[in-house]
Parts: structure tokens; sequence; C-alpha cells
């Protein structure tokens, strides 16, 4: 498959680059990625395998930097990739290698042993932390409170128009959700919304459950009366994620490692901005739909979507799938614009499988 990369009104494909132009690119950006500085045209001339002048190396850093790849920063004489010449190394030169055997089983014995404890969140909790270890950039994993298996469901009136709804999964977690309620709802009708659910809720979804109502109500009216129905409907809309102020379940592991070899009060406030991000979990609802277009490993570089696009932060991230092939979150690592892709991406890769096959 031909590699394009559009930008404005130029298209670029990997055959515009002769071997040359290639080498000092790749050059550049493994030394950016491994060191942040700019890079002149000396430092690469000495790193280059075939033998070119500085001179010559200038000539051909000037073409790409004409071509988008790179640019000049203000304060120095050397070049950078830009996010375009990322994405391009990325997508064409990028050699991503295998783990090793002992990567493997670092990763297994840490996961593994999380899921002894009989607890979904215990898994996703111990592969955040230990993709940020691993990577020392922040693990971050989002699970849609959907795709939640339920085991008990019970209403409590808290106030004559307000009901706690307590949902206990079958791992064993607890949501308490406060619910409003209709005007003048008797409390037997609580009583028969709890009895009907926890016939019918047992190792189901909130969306079977939902799908499975909305098909009882269309078919016989007479199966639940009106009120009863408004009641489930408003708990369960409301725990399974359909509030856009709570899309999910949000698990961040190592945001001090985003701290790490800041040069410039720019990066300071880079990771601020992130920081709220984080904390906000603004539109991190996105990050679904991201992984929700194809199976692997997806990255997202600088500006390229909406998601952290004010820190210019780098995401790689990858679906993880329940026992039914359904994608129910996602996990991954967010860092700097020069994250060791090369590793990262088959740590990303190897850990959403592990949990996949853990979650079955």
């Amino acid at each position: 498959m031909k590699l394009v990369i559009v930008f404005g009104e130029h298209a670029l494909s990997l055959s515009d680059l002769d071997k040359r132009s290639r080498e000092i690119f790749r050059s550049i950006v493994e030394s950016y990625l491994e060191t942040g500085d700019p890079v002149g045209s000396r430092n690469v001339s000495r790193n280059l395998a075939m033998s070119l002048s500085p001179a010559s190396v200038r000539n051909v850093m000037s073409d790409l930097e004409h071509l988008g790849l790179l640019h000049s920063p203000h304060t120095s004489a050397g070049r950078l990739p830009t996010e375009i010449g990322l994405r391009f190394f990325v997508d064409a030169l990028l050699e991503v290698g295998d783990l090793t055997e002992e990567e493997r089983r670092q990763i297994d014995i840490q996961v593994r042993a999380s899921n002894e404890a009989n607890s979904t969140e215990q898994v996703l909790t111990e592969a955040s932390q230990m993709l940020s270890g691993l990577t020392m950039g922040a693990g971050v994993v989002l699970t849609h409170k959907n795709d939640t298996r339920l085991k008990h469901i019970e209403f409590v009136r808290i106030e004559p128009q307000k009901a706690l709804v307590i949902l206990v999964s079958e791992d064993g977690s607890v949501e308490n959700r406060v619910v409003e309620l209709p005007s003048n709802l008797p409390s037997s009708a609580l009583i028969e919304a709890t009895n009907y659910l926890n016939a019918q809720i047992q190792g189901r979804t909130l969306s079977d459950i939902k799908t499975e109502l909305e098909q009882v109500r269309d078919a016989d009216q007479a199966e639940l009366d009106q009120l009863s129905q408004k009641v489930i409907n408003a708990g369960l809309a409301v725990w399974g994620g359909d509030s856009a102020s709570d899309p999910g379940t949000l698990i961040v592991r190592g945001r001090s490692n985003l701290l790490t070899d800041l040069d410039a009060v720019e990066d300071l406030e880079r990771i601020r901005l992130l920081f709220d991000d984080l904390e906000n979990k603004r539109d991190l609802i996105q990050l679904l739909g991201l992984a929700e277009n194809g199976d692997g490993v997806r990255i997202f570089i600088g500006s390229e979507n909406n998601l952290f696009s004010l820190s210019g932060s780098s995401l790689v991230i990858s679906p993880y799938r329940d026992s039914n092939q359904r994608i129910v979150g996602v996990l991954g690592v967010i860092g700097p614009t020069r994250l060791n892709y090369a590793r990262v991406i088959p740590m990303v890769d190897y850990t959403a499988r592990l949990v996949s096959k853990i979650l079955k």
C-alpha cells in the first residue's frame, strides 16, 4: 500500500524522498526522539553511514523543511521534525520490533496477578500502572460503564422525588447514582422495578437490559406499568454513561512521568493543560470512538485529533474486548510527541490483547 500524507494543498509520498533524504530525515527524527534537541548538519553528517559533507546535509535539510517535514526553531540553527514529519516517520520509516520474552513475562506477571482479586477494575488499574512504568509516560484506561455485567440492582427512595440506584456488577464493584423520580410515584413501583430487573439482569450488561426492556415495552405494555418504566429508564440512563458529564470509568497512572525532562515554560504549560484534560475527563469518550474504527494500535500525534490537542501530546491506544469480542474500552499511553514509538507500540498492543484474554 502506498503511503500518502496530505497537508494543506500538498501531498507527500515515500517515493518523493530519495535514499539520501530518507537517511538524513531518519537520523534527525531518531536523534530528536532520543534527546529532544534540534539537530545540526554537522552532527547528522557524523552519524550517517554514507559520506556526506555538512554542506550537502544542509541542502537536504532545507529541502525537507520545504516539504513540511522539518522546521527550524528560532533559538537554533538545527532542525526538529514537525508533527507531519513525525507522522510520516511513524507510518513510513519506523521499524517496530517485538517484545522480548522477558518483557512479555513481566507484563504477564503484573497484569495476571491483579486478576486474582476478581476485580476488572483492578486488572485495568494494574495495566495502566504497568504501562506507565515501562514507557515512562502516563498509562490511561477508559472503559464503558455501559458494558459492565450486572449482578444486582436496587432502588431506594431518599426523598419524595429522588431515589438512590445501587448497582452491583459481577466483578464486585458497586455504583451509586441519584435519579429523579416521577411525581407521586408509589413505593410499590420502586419495589416492582427492583424485583423485575433482578429477575432479568443476571450476567447482562446495561445496554442488553435496555434493549430487552424496549422490546418488552413495545410487545406488551402490560408487562410493566408506566411509572416503573420511567424509574428503570432513568436509572439505567444515568448509570449507563449517557450523560456527557460522566462518560465512563477513567484510570490514569504515572502522570508524574510527564513532568520529567521539561526544558521551558512552554513545556510546563503544555503539561498543565494535559492535566486539566485528565482531571476533567474532557472529551475522553472520544477514545472509544477513535479505537472502534479498526483493530490494533492507533497513534495520534499532537493536533491530529481534538483530544489533548492543546497539550501537544501524543496518544498511543488500542482497544480491548470482552468475551463476545465487543470493544469495551481502550488502553494506552499519553506522552510527549517524542515518545519512543518503537517501544511503546508493541507494549500497548500486547497489553490490550492480554487484558482481552483475561476478561473473557
